[in-house]
C-alpha cells in the first residue's frame, strides 16, 4: 500500500507558496507514484497557475493530485503518513490532534523557505518537539549536498534542451503569445515586485545600442512599467516602443508555459522562490528580486546566494553581477549596473549554463523528501 502525503499551503506571497507546493505535489504523484492531497486556503491563486482548476471546488483532482480547499473551520478528513506544512504555515489544531492519536506515527515536516545561508545545513533534518508529544522535522531546500536540493522534474533539462534545439517550437510558442521579436534583439522577461529602480533600468535599455524586447507577464511590476511609459491604462496585449526598447505586456501564464517563456529569453528578471528556481533551470543570466523582509533581513539571504553563485566567475564579472543584483534589491542605480554587466555578457551566459548543470547533478527536492521518509521508517 503506497504512502499517503498531505501538503498544507497558505497563500501568502500571491503565487510563490502555491507555486512551490503545486509543483512538488505533481512531481510526487507523477514520478514517485504517491497519493497526495494538497490543502490550499486560496484556490483563486491556484487557478492562475492551473487554469483548468475550479476555484469553487471543495475537492478536485488535477494532474493526479487531490486538491482540497483548506476551510477556515476544519472538517475531519483523516491524516496522512507524511504531513508537510509549507513555509511555516500552522496546521489545523484538530488535524494535529488527529496526528497525535494515530496508532502509527506520521512523519511531520516543516518545509522551509529556500536559502543559501550557511546555518541552513546545520538545521536541515533537525527535530522540533511539540508540547503534545509530537515532533516536527525541519526540511530545507538548498544548493548544497547537505540540504534537500531544488525542485526539478526528472526530465526538465532534457525538455529544455529539446525546446532550444527546435526553432519552430520556440517560434510557435512565442507566436501563441503574440510575440514577434525583431532579428538581433535581446529577448528578456520581467516578473518582479514593485521596484523604484525599474525606470532607470528601462531607460538604460531604451538608450542601448542593441534592441531589447521585454516581456512583462501581468503582475505587480506592471504599475512601474505604466509609470515609466506614462500610460496608466497599459494592459495585457499592449506593445510599446521607446528607443531601442520594446515593451510587451503578456497575460499571466501557466507554470509549464512560464518555463517555456524563460527558455525563450536571453535574460530573466524573476522574484520570490518558485520563479527564481525555474530561472536557474533555464540556464540564462538572471536577476532575482528577493522578497522584502523587515529591517532588510532579506539582504543576508541575497548575499549568501551571491556568494555561492558567483563562484567560477572572473573577479570583474562576479563584481558586475553582484553590483547588478544589489542595485535591484537595494535601490541603487540600475542603469549603470546594467551597463557594467553587459560588458561581461558572454561569461555570464556560460556561467548560468554551468550553474544549472551543476545543480542538476544533485538530487532534486521531491526525491530527497521521499528518501528521507524511507530512511525515517
Amino acid at each position: 500500500m503506497k504512502a499517503t502525503w498531505d501538503i498544507f499551503c497558505t497563500v501568502v506571497d500571491n503565487y510563490g507558496d502555491i507555486g512551490v507546493t503545486w509543483r512538488l505535489a505533481r512531481q510526487l504523484v507523477a514520478e514517485h507514484g504517491l497519493a497526495v492531497r494538497l490543502w490550499v486556503d486560496d484556490l483563486n491563486a491556484f487557478v492562475r497557475l492551473c487554469p483548468q482548476a475550479e476555484a469553487a471546488a471543495e475537492r478536485q483532482w488535477q494532474a493526479g493530485v487531490e486538491v482540497r480547499r483548506w476551510p477556515a473551520e476544519w472538517q475531519p478528513a483523516g491524516t496522512a503518513d507524511v504531513v508537510i506544512g509549507a513555509f511555516g504555515c500552522r496546521l489545523p489544531a484538530d488535524y494535529i490532534e488527529a496526528l497525535r492519536l494515530r496508532p502509527v506515527p506520521a512523519l511531520w515536516l516543516n518545509l522551509e523557505y529556500l536559502s543559501a545561508e550557511e546555518w541552513v545545513e546545520g538545521c536541515h533534518g533537525l527535530a522540533s518537539p511539540q508540547a503534545n508529544g509530537l515532533r516536527t522535522l525541519f526540511f530545507f531546500p538548498g544548493f548544497t549536498d547537505k540540504t534537500g536540493g531544488l525542485l526539478r522534474e526528472a526530465r526538465l533539462l532534457a525538455r529544455r534542451q529539446a525546446f532550444e534545439a527546435d526553432p519552430a517550437a520556440r517560434a510557435a510558442f512565442l507566436g501563441g503569445l503574440g510575440v514577434q521579436v525583431e532579428e538581433g534583439a535581446r529577448l528578456m522577461s520581467l516578473f518582479a515586485y514593485e521596484n523604484g529602480q525599474l525606470g532607470n533600468w528601462l531607460q538604460a535599455l531604451a538608450e542601448d545600442e542593441q534592441a531589447t524586447h521585454l516581456l512583462v507577464p501581468e503582475g505587480r511590476s506592471l504599475a512601474d512599467v505604466r509609470a515609466w511609459l506614462g500610460e496608466p491604462g497599459l494592459a495585457v496585449g499592449d506593445v510599446r516602443r521607446q528607443g531601442a526598447l520594446t515593451v510587451q505586456i503578456l497575460p499571466f501564464v501557466s507554470q509549464d508555459d512560464y518555463d517555456r517563456l524563460l527558455w525563450c529569453c536571453d535574460f530573466n528578471a524573476v522574484r520570490g522562490e518558485d520563479s527564481f528556481v525555474r530561472a536557474q533551470w533555464a540556464g540564462r543570466p538572471l536577476l532575482w528580486h528577493i522578497y522584502v523582509q523587515e529591517e532588510n533581513a532579506h539582504w543576508e539571504k541575497l548575499e549568501a546566494f551571491l556568494g555561492l553563485y558567483r563562484q567560477g566567475l572572473s573577479q570583474a564579472a562576479g563584481d558586475a553581477l553582484v553590483d547588478l543584483w544589489r542595485a535591484w534589491n537595494m535601490d541603487r542605480d540600475m542603469g549603470e549596473a546594467w551597463r557594467r554587466a553587459l560588458g561581461h555578457w558572454p561569461e555570464l551566459q556560460a556561467h548560468a549554463r554551468q550553474w544549472s548543470a551543476a545543480q542538476a547533478a544533485r538530487p532534486d527536492l521531491a526525491t530527497t523528501l521521499v528518501q528521507f521518509y524511507r530512511n525515517w521508517l
